[in-house]
């Protein structure tokens, strides 16, 4: 496969075409949608942690003037636990009980019933007045508690080792023979990890409005990171026909993994069904906090072996991450990448899947990388210190490179890893000089990325313009990207191509944003499709010029000779052609679908300066450079923004975000207030630097970049917190109080 090396537009920082829209307000979101006769649904949540359901009454709610109708679990298609079905990554076992609890109420928050009336208010009173019996449970919220041999079960049903269980799942990779490999090591070092669960923290909170017509056929407008998930996963827990269903996606206001699984649009589609009226739902911040996915907590350990001279020949690690109520927390990320960044000859990682009385967890970026990087990298930072070697020096020593077989299975190609680290070493940050109470770290990270199907249109306006529709919502600049990439096929200027989001009626199957798979899928297929229009835009050329078509080329936005042999003709423009159009076969256009492969994995090093207030307890982040191979940076303002968020975010999970519970089983800080994301006051400017190390097998050497970025930054703040004090932290959020109870226990 040919890449493009000589660009006009990739690698440019155009305009992003929903710029202007967003800052002015114009940008319609899922919850700025309106039709006439619209109704409000509400849900009724349990406030238990876990209880049985013994009755539920909606009779004086459905009284209630204003009520249009009212939807329990009997409503929902019922998955029978004994057989599992998958939809992509998800069973509708757990999805039609996260929805709408069934036989128990297994977290705070967790829907019992919905209701839709004629306004917000009157939905709120009539879920007020259900009337639901509950038998209260044992309940268990900490990894630690919920595996004991005497926890509450939540699920009978489920066994580890054949016993009842809080265990849903456990996964292994293992390359060469660990037990060997610690018998060869010199220098071991095992540690022990916490880290607390955290939201994704988008600003839109999950908002739907759902619209079934006189043909029986339902459209949905949602926020989601994929339409075709939605209508999917809506047609499976409601039984009604994906060909019946609509999802049209509205723009996104953040979802980091959070929106990759739906929680509104099953119940509001069955109210909308059940009333013959539009039905909005909106959930409030503290619904957004109690009811979706944040990311799991964990507990960890993780040993390391390594020669004196710093040959790393065994890493083991055992992670135990939490679910939530029902099966399917990340444990893959944790166990797959978190070595994958190091050419060790003898490894084993294990990953327990636990439940617990909380939220369903959802992804959240690299999922379950981060936890795994974070214990990962602070015993190398360890091990590094034992051995008085440069941190960057252990890891280039081990680095991963061409060649190297990855735990997890694939032996990478050419790879940008040791770029990466070479690039943080002879950064002018690595060097620069620190003060008192300052403290330098640095972490390394890997995620796997993805490819999948993706569906692309290319239609060519007749005044010569270029529309293309692809069907991913865009969360990190698709658009943008793929403007670029129509325009420097072309030939023409970026401005000259409109990029819109199909939905799931108007474009062909792609799989949802998530992975950083987006433009790495979504660029192949729209390199092909307008490969086609090209072909198409060469034959009608040579037809007008009465010559083969593989005697004219497409050059700099039109037709030309490819020789003077070919004949003496002035090129023909894009316009030109779009405009003879009707004349000669008709509008021009192609669309290609396809299941993407050829995605390779992505790399990034950090590097991280912090400063402690010994007095306060508080650790301020006031230098922050992220190095990764990006791949090709199609766009280099969206990729600079991936990096720069991920960082951001990161710094958050190290040192303040945390799901608090209370002693009834809730979460105690359920809005923004209270559980403490990073703002700009609280972040350095952030620098980045962008290794290029083409993918071969892209077009345009593509790799995802969005996933990576969060992976090192825990350990990164760790580390150089550590630096500053002479103290190590292995648990999260390392916030001013934990800071304090160390430097005190200390003296």
């Amino acid at each position: 496969m040919n890449l493009i090396t000589n660009n006009k537009w990739i690698g440019q920082r155009t305009i992003r075409p929903d710029g202007a829209d967003k800052v002015t307000g114009r940008a319609a979101f899922a919850a700025d949608t309106t039709m006439p006769g619209m109704i409000w649904g509400k849900v009724l949540r349990s406030p238990h942690p876990h209880a049985r359901i013994k009755g539920i009454d909606t009779s004086k709610a459905e009284a209630l003037p204003g009520v249009k109708a009212v939807v329990t679990a009997r409503d929902i298609v019922d998955f029978p636990i004994d057989k599992s079905v998958m939809l992509g990554i998800q069973d509708m076992r757990w999805m039609c009980r996260n929805v709408m609890a069934r036989e128990k109420v297994l977290f705070p928050g967790h829907p019992v019933a919905a209701v839709a009336a004629t306004s917000e208010a009157i939905a709120a009173q009539a879920c007020e007045l259900i009337e639901v019996t509950y038998e209260v449970l044992p309940w268990t919220i900490e990894i630690e508690d919920a595996i004991l041999p005497d926890a509450p079960i939540l699920h009978e049903f489920m066994k580890f080792e054949g016993k009842p269980s809080n265990i849903a799942g456990r996964i292994e990779v293992k390359k060469g023979d660990i037990a060997q490999g610690f018998t060869e090591a010199e220098i071991v070092i095992e540690r022990s990890f916490t880290t607390r669960p955290v939201h994704q923290g988008y600003i839109e909170p999950h908002a739907c409005l759902i619209s079934v017509g006189a043909d029986n056929k339902t459209t949905i407008w949602s926020s989601s990171q994929g339409q075709f998930m939605v209508r999917a996963m809506t047609a499976y827990l409601t039984g009604i026909p994906q060909s019946d269903i609509r999802a049209i996606p509205a723009e996104i206001g953040g979802g980091f993994g959070g929106k990759t699984i739906v929680y509104l649009e099953p119940l509001a589609t069955l109210l909308a069904r059940k009333s013959g009226r539009p039905v909005k739902m909106v959930m409030t911040r503290e619904e957004v906090m109690r009811a979706t996915g944040p990311t799991s907590g964990s507990k960890s350990t993780v040993k390391i072996g390594a020669k004196k001279d710093g040959t790393i020949v065994a890493a083991q690690g055992t992670f135990y991450l939490q679910a939530g109520a029902l099966p399917g927390s990340p444990i893959r990320g944790a166990v797959g990448c978190s070595f994958s960044s190091y050419d060790i000859p003898h490894v084993l990682s294990v990953g327990y899947d636990v439940l617990s009385n909380r939220s369903k967890v959802a992804a959240y970026r690299a999922p379950g990388a981060p936890i795994g990087a974070f214990a990962v990298e602070c015993v190398l930072d360890e091990l590094a210190t034992a051995l008085k070697m440069d941190p960057l020096e252990l890891r280039l020593k081990n680095a991963a490179r061409q060649g190297t077989k990855a735990a997890h299975g694939p032996v990478f190609p050419r790879i940008g890893y040791i770029e990466t680290l070479e690039a943080a070493k002879a950064h002018p940050h690595y060097k620069a000089p620190l003060g008192k109470l300052q403290g330098r770290g640095v972490a390394s990270g890997f995620w796997f990325n993805a490819g999948g199907e993706s569906s692309a249109q290319v239609n060519i306006t007749e005044d010569g313009n270029v529309v293309v529709t692809t069907g991913h919502p865009d969360v990190g600049g698709s658009r943008a990207a793929i403007a670029n990439i129509c325009a420097e096929l072309l030939g023409i200027d970026y401005r000259r191509v409109s990029v819109l989001i199909g939905d799931t009626a108007t474009i062909g199957f792609s799989n949802l944003t998530g992975g950083s798979r987006v433009l790495f899928a979504s660029a192949m297929v729209v390199t092909q499709s307008a490969d086609k229009v090209i072909a198409t835009l060469r034959e009608r050329a040579a037809k007008i010029w009465e010559i083969d078509p593989d005697a004219v080329k497409w050059e700099n936005g039109a037709a030309h000779p490819v020789s003077p042999n070919a004949g003496q003709f002035e090129p023909l423009t894009l316009a030109e052609l779009a405009a003879k159009a009707p004349q000669m076969g008709g509008p021009i256009g192609a669309g290609v679908q396809l299941n993407t492969e050829g995605a390779e994995g992505g790399f990034g090093t950090h590097i991280c300066d912090v400063e402690v207030d010994p007095e306060l307890g508080i650790a301020r982040v006031i230098r922050y450079t992220a190095v990764q191979d990006v791949g090709r940076a199609v766009h280099p303002g969206y990729v600079e923004g991936q990096l720069q968020g991920g960082v951001a975010q990161g710094i958050g999970w190290a040192l303040n975000e945390e799901y608090i519970y209370n002693k009834d089983g809730k979460v105690d800080n359920p809005g923004f207030l209270d559980y403490r994301m990073p703002v700009c006051s609280d972040l350095p400017m952030i620098d980045t630097v962008l290794v290029e190390v083409p993918n071969p097998k892209h077009p345009q050497g593509v790799k995802g970049v969005g996933e990576v970025p969060l992976v090192p930054v825990m350990a990164a703040v760790a580390n150089a917190i550590h630096d500053a004090l002479g103290k190590r932290f292995y648990s999260l959020p390392m916030s001013p109080p934990r800071v304090l109870a160390v430097l005190e226990a200390e003296g």
